[in-house]
């Protein structure tokens, strides 16, 4: 019972956290017509977002290895 709670939990701050997250402002109109300034709507908000797919792999592999880990110790 102790893990389905602890499931729930989880998917619910997931799910909460999507419900929070905020859209990138665009650039004002008369700055984007003269060409003023660096970033605009189509620029990425970090290095982080071209390797999203990757760093979310990785993630799930790390949960895995050291779940499996910290059964074999308790065994």
């Amino acid at each position: 019972m102790k893990t389905i709670n602890k499931l729930i939990s989880a998917l619910f701050l997931f799910v909460i956290s999507f419900a929070y997250a905020e859209e990138i402002p665009p650039a004002p109109p008369s700055s984007a017509a003269r060409g003023i300034g660096g970033g605009g709507p189509g620029a990425p908000a970090s290095p982080i977002d071209m390797y999203i797919y990757v760093l979310s792999v990785v993630a799930v592999l790390f949960i895995i290895f050291y779940t499996k880990k910290f059964k074999s110790v308790k065994a």
